[in-house]
C-alpha cells in the first residue's frame, strides 16, 4: 500500500479490478482505495500475472503492507493463479516459509513481487468478519519470535502478540499514533502495546479510549484462523443492530474529518466574529459578469466574488495568512494564498484548495473554482489538492443557513463562513428598502490573530462585497 498522500498512514481497499490469473501491465489500474482524504486508483508497477490478492475489499490496510503479488518471471501460463488453501497445510509447517513456496508447483517456483514492503514490517487490520491468511499469521509469529531473541524458535501456529512490559522509558509509538493519542487525550504511558517489540498501535489507543468510556466491552484476543482459500472474500457489511437503529463504521474521510476537528477545536483557541452586510451591488455585478465575454463558459456566482474579496482583505492584512508552529514555537507567515473551499461530497466533507489563488485574475479564479467543484462532486479530488491550504471558505448559505461558527481547518489560522443571501428590509440612503443581505462569520486562531486583526479582515471583506468597486481601488 503506497503512501498516496503526505502523512497518510492507511487506506481502505474499495474495489479490486483484477483477480488471480489476470495478466497485468505496468501502469494498469488494479484497485481503488479510499484514504482519509480521497478515493484514489492505484496502478501496478509491474508486467506479469496476478498471483494473489492479499486483502479483500473493505479492508483497511496500513501504508507499506503488501496488498497484491504478481508473477513477473517465466512462462506466465504455467504459473499457479491461486495458492493452495491454507487449511490444508500441516500445522507444524515452518512458520518462516514464504507464501510463494506454498504456491509453487513441483516443476518451478514463481517469481513474485509485491505491491508494498515486506509484510513482517507492518500489521494488517481487516474489518470485523475478515480473517488473515495462515502464512501471514505465521510470518508475524516468526518476526515476533525474532524480536524476542528467538528467531529460530518461531511457532507455525499464529498467536496474538503479547503486550510488552511497561518500561520507565518513553512509550514506543509512531508520530501519527502519538498525535492521535494527543488528540483523544490518551496518556500513552497507560496504554498496553500490542505491536511488534512493544510498539503502541492506533488500535491500542482506540482500545484505551473504549475502556475508559466503558461504552463497549473490549474484544478478547483470539488466534487468527487460516482462510480456506487465497482469494479474499468481501467482509461483512454493517447491519442494523435493531429495527430502530443502524450502525455505520467510521472510516475514510469521515474518520479523518472527526480526528482533524477534534485536534483543531482543542488545540487552536477559536474566536468567531460576525458581520451582516448589504451585498446588493455584488449580486448585480455577478449578473453583469455572467454576460461578459471574458467570463464566457466560466462558473460565475457570489462565491467567486466572496473569494476575491477575501484575497483582497488578506493582501491588506497579511498577518491573517499564517500558521502556528508549536514545535518550533514560531508563527509562520505565508507569502502565498492556497485558498481552501469546503466541499460536501458523498464521502464526507473535504477541503481542496486553489494553489496560489492570490496570483490569479478573476477569470482564472473562476476556472479554478469550477474545476475544484466538479472534481469534488465526481469524487476524484487528489490528496495533493487538499494539502497546503492557508485559509478556507465554507459556503453554508447554499443550505439556506444564515451563518455558523466554523472550525479551523488544521494548520490554518482563519476560515470564513458565508451565509444565505436573502432579500431583507435594509436602511439604504436613509430609507428602508428591500436589499440583498448576508451574514459573514470569520473564525480565527487567537494565538496568532488578535481581535483587531481579525476584525479588520472581516470588515474589509464586508466592505468589498458592499462596494465591489473596491476590488479595483484596493487590489
Amino acid at each position: 500500500m503506497p503512501d498516496v498522500g503526505e502523512g497518510l498512514t492507511e487506506a481502505e481497499i474499495l474495489k479490486w479490478y483484477v483477480q488471480p490469473g489476470d495478466t497485468v501491465t505496468d501502469g494498469q489500474v488494479v484497485c481503488e482505495v479510499e484514504t482519509a482524504k480521497a478515493a484514489v486508483e492505484l496502478p501496478i508497477p509491474y508486467d506479469g500475472v496476478v498471483h494473489e490478492l492479499r486483502f479483500p475489499e473493505g479492508t483497511t490496510v496500513d501504508v507499506g503492507e503488501v496488498i497484491i503479488s504478481v508473477n513477473v518471471g517465466g512462462d506466465a501460463a504455467a504459473q499457479p493463479q491461486t495458492a493452495q488453501p491454507a487449511a490444508a497445510e500441516p500445522a507444524a509447517k515452518d512458520a518462516a516459509a514464504p507464501a510463494a513456496e506454498e504456491a509453487a508447483p513441483t516443476g518451478r517456483q514463481p517469481v513474485l513481487v509485491g505491491y508494498g514492503v515486506a509484510e513482517s514490517s507492518t500489521k494488517r487490520r481487516p474489518r470485523k468478519g475478515a480473517t488473515a491468511p495462515a502464512e501471514q499469521s505465521a510470518a508475524r509469529s516468526a518476526v515476533q519470535g525474532e524480536l524476542n531473541g528467538h528467531a529460530g524458535a518461531a511457532q507455525a501456529a499464529p498467536v496474538a502478540p503479547a503486550p510488552a512490559p511497561v518500561a520507565a522509558a518513553r512509550p514506543l509509538a509512531k508520530p501519527p499514533v502519538r498525535k492521535l493519542a494527543k488528540d483523544l487525550g490518551v496518556d500513552l504511558a497507560a496504554v498496553t502495546p500490542t505491536g511488534p517489540d512493544g510498539i503502541i498501535t492506533r488500535e491500542d489507543v482506540h482500545a484505551a479510549v473504549d475502556l475508559a468510556a466503558a461504552s463497549v466491552a473490549a474484544p478478547a484476543a483470539v488466534p487468527v484462523q487460516p482462510q480456506a482459500a487465497e482469494v479474499p472474500q468481501a467482509p461483512q457489511q454493517a447491519q442494523p443492530a435493531t429495527g430502530r437503529e443502524t450502525r455505520i463504521p467510521i472510516k475514510g474521510v469521515r474518520k479523518a474529518t472527526a480526528q482533524a476537528m477534534i485536534g483543531s477545536a482543542f488545540t487552536a483557541p477559536h474566536v468567531t466574529e460576525f458581520i451582516t452586510v448589504d451585498v446588493t451591488r455584488t449580486m448585480k455585478l455577478v449578473e453583469e459578469l455572467k454576460s461578459d465575454k471574458d467570463m464566457a463558459g466560466l462558473r460565475v456566482n457570489p462565491l467567486l466574488l466572496v473569494a476575491k474579496a477575501l484575497l483582497v482583505a488578506i493582501k491588506r492584512n497579511p498577518g491573517i495568512n499564517a500558521s502556528w508552529d508549536e514545535a518550533a514555537q514560531e508563527i509562520v507567515l505565508k507569502h502565498y494564498v492556497n485558498l481552501g473551499i469546503a466541499a460536501a461530497t458523498p464521502r464526507g466533507l473535504i477541503v481542496p484548495n486553489i494553489k496560489d489563488a492570490h496570483d490569479k485574475t478573476l477569470p482564472e479564479l473562476a476556472a479554478s473554482l469550477g474545476e475544484l467543484v466538479s472534481t469534488a462532486r465526481e469524487g476524484k479530488t487528489t490528496p495533493a489538492a487538499m494539502q497546503g491550504g492557508t485559509v478556507t471558505i465554507t459556503n453554508v448559505g447554499v443550505f439556506g443557513v444564515d451563518t455558523g461558527t466554523p472550525i479551523l481547518n488544521p494548520g490554518e489560522s482563519a476560515i470564513l463562513a458565508v451565509g444565505a443571501i436573502k432579500l431583507q428590509p435594509w436602511v439604504h440612503k436613509g430609507k428602508v428598502k428591500p436589499r440583498q443581505v448576508t451574514t459573514l462569520a470569520l473564525s480565527f486562531d487567537h494565538r496568532l490573530v488578535d481581535g483587531e486583526l481579525g476584525s479588520k479582515v472581516l470588515a474589509d471583506i464586508a466592505a468589498v462585497l458592499e462596494q465591489p468597486k473596491r476590488l479595483i481601488t484596493w487590489a
